[in-house]
């Protein structure tokens, strides 16, 4: 017996390395098309990558302004990108910025896989992951040069260790997931959530001992190393800031009074009556509101088929099978992402990203092969009965089996034309104006954009305007619908250049005016 649980050991690692290989090669053939096609960044990748240039000179000022976990793995990624080359230009910042990003989203990937193996088994997993893999905006964040997964990196082993630690008697676990949680923290403020989840589990393994197989003082000792292990990276961050609470906290709690609640919604027709206003109206407007955002940015990046997986895999798993450790970490981190990001809508930004989505679908993404199977033996039990005319005890599990294949692969012929798509193409205009300027204006001139970005390609320093155009700049960028009406500006300019937005769709011109 003891050699065929050891044979039986070794096979269900070999079937891990295997499935895991199989997932890195898929998602970095995928990562490397990606970060090759990319026509443009985001607007928040030039935040990111300016906030690492600048690290090296001003640290101090960085981390004070912002969480400097992500700049400075640009930074170190761009530090190692020079050690094979003479030169730096924008693009060696723009790829380091976007090798980084896919290098973390690689690595999260084997800790989601095993969150998986625990929670639905190694099959389901495989699957789960893959479909993360291949869901065209996950994928496309994975080379943005944007934080989503190296904070969903963080995360992933942090939650990782809590199943571990919450299923396990290894006391020890609990450092490294105070540990990852922390060094999470640096990225994104949100990360401390596992801190929460982890003291609340382990308070209530103290009153009701069942839940675990830990001592009393094993338990002291685990909620100790899970604070000193998220302290570690976080205190001299707090430290060097003097801020504990985030900003976003802060500035939500301060938006609870009643007086400044209503100057944090959004409250046009309010407004326009007078003062007779009803502040819980105006919330729950909101809320009501964020909800369905959340839902549509949920359904955007399933790409909607697999919505109905998700919502009945969940269903089904939650309904009999899920252990008393997943039914509290996956419902309380349901519950406090969704909760995070109605807070955020009504409080801070009035619209909900799908970027503030993808946590959430990533840590419920495992419920979808359930999903799916559950409705392969619908299906096939359907079709039993109204074509085959067979008795239901007659059906096979090769028969849902099937229909499960059939499923994927229809969802994964769903998201391929979204997938295979370079990323932001339809802007090609950018990338065009900001070469002409890069070729035809001097280092010190200074361009007036509707979008940083623009400059930021060019290499020019950039000033953002709305209609009034700074004394400074030397050249302006307007983006025009209308080929014969001539903007103002208020001085006198000279068209130097012109160019399509989209070669395909000639809507909108980008034009480049030199200010004379």
């Amino acid at each position: 017996m003891r050699i065929a649980g050891e044979s039986s050991n070794r096979l269900v690692k070999k079937q891990d390395l295997i499935h895991l290989a199989i997932l890195l090669v898929v998602a970095l053939g995928i990562g490397i098309y990606l970060i090759a096609t990319t026509v443009l960044i985001a607007k928040d990748g030039v935040f990111y990558i300016e906030r690492a240039q600048k690290f090296s000179s001003d640290p101090i000022g960085i981390i004070k302004a912002h969480p400097p976990g992500y700049p400075f793995l640009i930074l170190t990624a761009h530090k190692f990108v020079t050690l094979f080359s003479d030169s730096s230009s924008v693009f060696t910042w723009i790829y380091s910025a976007q090798g980084v990003t896919l290098l973390c989203k690689l690595f999260a990937l084997i800790p989601l896989y095993f969150i998986g193996k625990l929670l639905v088994g190694s099959r389901k997993s495989f699957w789960a992951v893959l479909i993360i893999v291949i869901l065209p905006h996950s994928a496309k964040l994975g080379c943005e040069a944007v934080r989503e997964w190296p904070y969903i990196l963080f995360l992933s082993v942090g939650f990782l260790g809590l199943l571990i630690g919450a299923n396990q008697p290894k006391w020890w676990i609990w450092g490294s997931v105070g540990l990852s949680t922390g060094l999470g923290y640096l990225i994104r403020h949100e990360s401390a959530q596992l801190l929460v989840y982890g003291f609340i589990w382990l308070t209530l393994c103290m009153f009701w001992p069942k839940l675990c197989r830990l001592s009393r003082r094993k338990i002291f000792i685990a909620l100790a190393l899970l604070l000193i292990g998220f302290a570690i990276p976080t205190v001299p961050y707090m430290k060097c800031t003097g801020k504990i609470i985030p900003p976003k906290v802060k500035h939500i709690m301060k938006s609870f009074s009643f007086d400044a609640l209503p100057n944090k919604t959004d409250t046009p027709k309010v407004n326009a009556v007078g003062s007779n206003y009803n502040v819980a109206e105006i919330v729950s407007t909101n809320v009501l509101k964020a909800f369905g955002e959340i839902f549509e940015t949920i359904g955007e990046n399933l790409m909607w088929f697999f919505m109905p997986a998700l919502v009945i895999g969940f269903y089904y798993r939650f309904r009999g099978n899920a252990q008393r450790e997943e039914l509290f970490l996956i419902t309380t981190f349901v519950l406090v992402n969704v909760t995070m990001m109605v807070l955020r809508y009504c409080y801070i930004q009035l619209t909900v990203s799908k970027r503030w989505s993808l946590p959430l679908i990533t840590f419920t993404i495992f419920y979808i092969p359930v999903g799916l199977q559950v409705l392969g033996r619908k299906i096939d039990n359907l079709l039993c009965k109204t074509v085959c005319k067979n008795d239901i005890s007659d059906i096979s599990e090769e028969g849902s089996r099937r229909w499960f294949f059939i499923l994927l692969i229809i969802g994964i012929i769903i998201c391929s034309p979204k997938l295979l798509r370079p990323i932001r193409t339809e802007k090609q205009g950018y990338k065009q104006a900001a070469k002409w300027l890069r070729e035809n204006t001097a280092p010190a001139d200074v361009i007036a954009v509707p979008d940083r970005r623009i400059s930021f390609y060019a290499e020019r320093k950039g000033l953002i305007y709305d209609k009034k155009v700074s004394k400074r700049a030397k050249y302006v960028v307007k983006i025009v619908k209308d080929e014969d009406k001539k903007p103002e500006f208020g001085r006198t300019v000279q068209e130097r250049y012109s160019v399509w937005m989209n070669k395909r769709e000639k809507k909108k011109r980008i034009v480049i005016y030199k200010v004379l």
